[in-house]
């Protein structure tokens, strides 16, 4: 009588190695599907997403394109206050980026990292807002989403660079406000009230025109009348 075993026959090792293959693809498969598409950009240059440097570049790459593409929207009429005020923020945050092995810059410490992680996905989520906002012409929309989008940068280059000194958005603001304040008045000065050039070009006509009528003496008119015009005064606004 042959004996009975209970041992399980061995599962051949390249079916094993194949159901292997198979967990790790859909593994990464899944893994893609969740990447933001910062990580995604990462993941195609052949970037180690563990790399923490890397993702000081990355942010400063992904905020020049959204503001290259918001300055392209507005250069070619009279950008708003608050447009403005989004630009020289954008600016404000990229001025002087450091490379990524400056000695300003410092390595995180693992929270901090993960901490900088979430601030790249909420960034990448303010990117697919401002694309919906390109593609529907929503201009002051995109404005907005932009401020977003340098907030979270500028927090993450806060966290590599605290030494750094970044202006906040109410700061720039403020500033651009008033500058923009000041531009419109000017415009409106300039159309309401006869600039200095207008003013001496009448002045020259009525030079002649009283030449033509005093005869000989028109010479000695203009000069009174030279002598006894009153300058703009350039505090008022005019402008040669």
């Amino acid at each position: 009588m042959s004996e009975m075993t209970n041992d399980k026959p061995e599962k051949p090792k390249e079916a094993a190695k194949t159901d292997m293959t198979d967990a790790t693809d859909v593994a990464n498969a899944a893994n893609a599907a969740n990447m933001t598409g910062s990580e995604r950009l990462a993941v195609g240059r052949g970037i180690d997403l563990n790399d923490q440097r890397l993702w000081l570049k990355i942010a400063s790459e992904r905020l020049s394109i959204v503001r290259y593409v918001f300055l392209v929207q507005v250069e070619d009429g009279i950008a708003s206050a608050a447009q403005r005020a989004a630009l020289e923020y954008a600016d404000a945050v990229l001025i002087g980026w450091p490379d990524n092995d400056s000695p300003e810059v410092r390595d995180l410490e693992g929270h901090e990292f993960g901490v900088v992680r979430n601030l790249m996905a909420i960034m990448e989520r303010h990117i697919a807002e401002f694309t919906a906002r390109e593609r529907e012409g929503e201009v002051d929309a995109m404005g907005g989403t932009l401020v977003h989008i340098t907030d979270c940068v500028a927090q993450v280059r806060r966290m590599f660079q605290p030494d750094f000194p970044l202006p906040t958005f109410d700061e720039i603001s403020k500033v651009v406000q008033e500058e923009w304040d000041e531009d419109m008045g000017r415009i409106d000065s300039q159309d309401g009230e006869p600039s200095l050039e207008t003013i001496e070009k009448q002045t020259e006509h009525a030079d002649e025109h009283r030449g033509e009528m005093l005869g000989g003496d028109g010479a000695r008119a203009g000069m009174i009348a030279n002598a006894s015009a009153t300058p703009a005064d350039p505090a008022d606004g005019h402008t040669a």
